[in-house]
């Protein structure tokens, strides 16, 4: 039987694939995440899409192996259910040593995302003593001006990469010895709101006729602003768009040279058979169906993420080919001798994608209509929304309501212009939502701390 992988996933918070090197983009946002596609044992999957819209709804596939509306954490449960085996469980049972480091109140114990891991910290101002330690604290305010906004009260514009960086190292320590690892980290950059570290600032404000600083206060205003710009319908100066993407994709920039940082001490400890994955929870909107971060809409700003792996030789898939989390996660899981019954990914070593799925919770109009009563709520799904995206085709499904597109138009429905490739998808879907798609059960247990809500205040998710 071949030797167990160490397995170390990255996952980074809000970045959609083509704002990234990798993507074409006309940026260079990525050269790390690129080198490392690019090394001998590097690839990447150019085609991979999210399951959900969202951290909640993404990760806990990711750390469940199954979809949305299966675990349903933030479909129909505040946290998953107590019978669904999360991957680290999987993995633990197998004999591997666990380790779950977060940035992200989703994956925490507030949502039981926890589970399984033999030591899991939750990074945040109100655990920064106990994660971190008086020497780490110290090290990072010596730094702070090169790896975040300097001296600030406003904890919003604080980057937390360099953090995550330091613990890691520490953690490796005790990992990797006589028994394989799982290691699950969730950065929470380039998540809103888009205020990069100082020396990143002026990154990409090149053309613009206001100054870094300047760009940088939209981002922030736009941040708290969003629903209100939402609302009005999305009424950005051409200089407030250009802004708040040169804000963000400086954050993806400084996020990959901290990636790029720690997988070149991972390498430099000369482990054995590790694989490294480094992806996107989901992506982000910028004005698409008038919308912003990445609320409402499914489609190819929200769901299409980069996907780097490294080590991963023994698993010939196309590099184009349709690919999801999920896919990866079982595969992993199977080569590490993990029980995979259950998990709804396919096996990558045996089979390609011909469909991804991607889900949405039920909208939250409230936030718009509550800043303008005559905003049109009718252009969205309100209830549930399931997307099966082709190479040609979306077909999004709610309850009583349904839209099919033909790619890379997201906006006009052709379902009257090719009704039997609605009829299939819709078949396929119907079938998947009854099958695969079904909820587990009610999850109970778990909540979120005072701590974890005001964390996700801060980055928009509750006011």
């Amino acid at each position: 039987m071949a030797t167990p992988p160490n397995i170390l996933w990255i996952t980074l918070d809000s970045v959609r694939a083509d704002h990234t090197t990798m993507g074409g983009y006309d940026r260079d946002t990525t050269p790390n995440l690129q080198r490392i596609a690019d090394s001998e044992s590097g690839e990447y999957l150019s085609n991979c899409f999210a399951a959900g819209n969202a951290t909640a709804l993404s990760a806990a596939s990711i750390l469940t192996g199954v979809y949305p509306s299966h675990h349903g954490l933030r479909i129909a449960n505040e946290s998953i259910p107590e019978e669904l085996d999360t991957v680290a469980e999987r993995l633990g049972d197998a004999g591997y040593a666990t380790a779950g480091l977060s940035r992200n109140s989703y994956v925490s114990s507030g949502t039981g995302l926890d589970r399984g891991f033999d030591r899991f910290e939750w990074l945040a101002a109100s655990t920064f003593l106990d994660v971190l330690g008086p020497e780490t604290i110290a090290k990072y305010f010596l730094n702070i001006r090169s790896h975040s906004a300097g001296v600030t009260h406003d904890t919003a514009k604080h980057a937390t990469p360099f953090l995550m960086n330091e613990v890691a190292k520490k953690w490796f320590t005790d990992l990797g010895s006589d028994e394989p690892f799982f290691f699950y980290l969730h950065y929470n950059e380039p998540h809103r709101p888009y205020y990069p570290p100082l020396p990143y600032l002026d990154r990409y404000t090149d053309g613009l006729n206001i100054s870094a600083e300047e760009a940088a206060d939209i981002a922030m205003r736009v941040h708290y602003d969003m629903e209100e710009i939402v609302a009005d319908g999305y009424n950005l100066t051409e200089t407030e768009q250009r802004a708040i993407e040169a804000m963000y994709d400086a954050e993806i920039a400084y996020t990959d040279e901290m990636v790029g940082r720690l997988f070149d001490h991972v390498q430099s400890l000369d482990l054995d058979d590790t694989v490294v994955v480094i992806t996107a929870d989901h992506g982000e909107l910028f004005g698409e169906r008038g919308m912003l971060a990445h609320r409402i809409v499914i489609n190819d700003a929200v769901t299409h993420v980069p996907l780097v792996v490294h080590g991963l030789d023994d698993v010939d898939y196309p590099s184009d080919g349709l690919v999801q989390h999920l896919d990866l996660m079982r595969t992993l899981a199977d080569m590490g001798g993990a029980s995979t019954d259950g998990l709804q990914g396919i096996d990558m070593r045996q089979t390609v994608r011909e469909r991804v799925i991607s889900q949405r919770q039920g909208a939250n109009f409230e936030p718009y209509l509550d800043r303008n009563p005559d905003f049109d709520t009718t252009q969205f799904h309100s209830n549930m929304l399931t997307s099966l995206r082709t190479r040609e085709f979306r077909y999004e499904k709610s309850e009583g309501r349904s839209r099919l597109f033909k790619l890379p138009d997201e906006i006009t429905d052709v379902t009257s212009e090719h009704p039997n490739t609605a009829s299939e998808l819709d078949d396929a879907l119907s079938e998947w939502l009854s099958t695969d798609g079904r909820l587990i059960a009610t999850g109970e247990g778990s909540e979120l701390t005072d701590a974890m809500q005001k964390q996700l205040q801060d980055l928009g998710y509750m006011e």
